[in-house]
């Protein structure tokens, strides 16, 4: 059991993350930290999973105690570019030398703190990757094929070496900087009338993708180009939950979190044992029924907190304000 469907998503992903960098001296922060079960795997840890999430056995989330390739501890949700710059500015003030990604996903972004800290790590200036796990279509997908073609020519060898050419030699010319400046507003302008603008190439980040995050020849190819920028990257990738296994693509809200189960059918198995949730959840339509002034309030969880069949009872008296935790 455990955190499947997310994990199935992120599998051609955490392949490519640990291809491209060295997680034990690079440093890797998960939002939300149960898409780490790979990651954990290709770190050492396969013998463990039998004790997943139980007394003395893996963490379902990761932890620095059980691997130095778990570099914090991160369960929910939207903390990941905070903590992940918090460690560039920390390398930088120190003088060392490893490389920072945040990997965020299942809802993670569509929390406030996010953009607080994207807005941060566009200021600062440090080289860091942000990876956005979309899972869900919640930011659109660029439709079209100059707007695959030029996604391919931004992220290329080429168009990167070029870049920075053009920028070193700029800068030994007199007054180079200053036409630098106004090449680039001439270039993003240009670029805005043949795509729509992101939100975050608007924050000052320079934006990767979308991108098909089970191709994994590409994901490589486009995670190290973002790490040879040296600046603040964002990289969206598209993934699917539950990927390669039907049952968990057909009900990914099952397979998010579910228990013991028969792989081949997907059916769960053991005795079915109400949780604290579920009795919450009940206790709380009783006492909504005695009062009206009983509302009930999640954090885009309303089946994990026990809220599914008080949202359906009283639909007006239920408030999902999304991953506010």
């Amino acid at each position: 059991g455990g955190h499947l469907a997310g994990n199935l998503g992120v599998v051609e992903l955490s392949v490519a993350i640990e291809t491209v960098y060295n997680t034990e001296k690079d440093r890797l922060v998960f939002d939300v930290g149960h898409q780490s079960y790979v990651h954990k795997l290709l770190t050492g840890r396969q013998a463990g999973f039998d004790g997943l999430r139980q007394f003395g056995g893996i963490s379902g989330f990761p932890k620095p105690a059980e691997s130095v390739t778990d570099s914090f501890v991160a369960g929910h949700a939207s903390s990941s570019v905070s903590i992940a710059l918090g460690m560039a500015r920390a390398r930088t003030l120190l003088g060392e030398d490893y490389d920072v990604v945040a990997l965020v996903g299942d809802g993670a972004a569509t929390g406030g703190m996010i953009y607080e800290a994207l807005n941060d790590l566009a200021v600062s200036r440090e080289p860091m990757v942000v990876i956005l796990n979309d899972n869900e279509m919640s930011i659109s997908k660029s439709n079209g094929g100059l707007s695959r073609h030029l996604a391919r020519v931004r992220t290329s060898q080429n168009y990167l070496h070029a870049k920075r050419w053009y920028r070193t030699i700029l800068k030994k010319l007199p007054g180079g900087n200053g036409f630098y400046r106004f090449s680039s507003k001439v270039k993003n302008r240009l670029k805005r009338m043949i795509l729509p603008g992101t939100l975050f190439e608007n924050m000052g980040l320079t934006y990767l993708g979308p991108a098909d995050g089970h191709d994994l020849p590409g994901i490589m190819a486009l995670l190290r180009s973002a790490r040879e920028m040296r600046e603040p990257v964002l990289v969206h990738v598209i993934t699917k939950k539950g990927c390669g296994y039907l049952p968990a693509q057909e009900d990914p809200t099952r397979f998010h979190g579910i228990g013991k189960f028969d792989p081949i059918t997907g059916a769960s198995l053991g005795a079915k044992v109400p949780t604290y949730s579920e009795c919450f959840g009940n206790t709380l339509i009783e006492l909504a029924e005695q009062d009206r002034r009983v509302c009930a309030i999640t954090a885009a969880m309303s089946s994990g907190t026990g809220l599914t069949k008080f949202m359906k009872r009283f639909p007006q008296r239920t408030f999902d304000v999304g991953i506010a935790e």
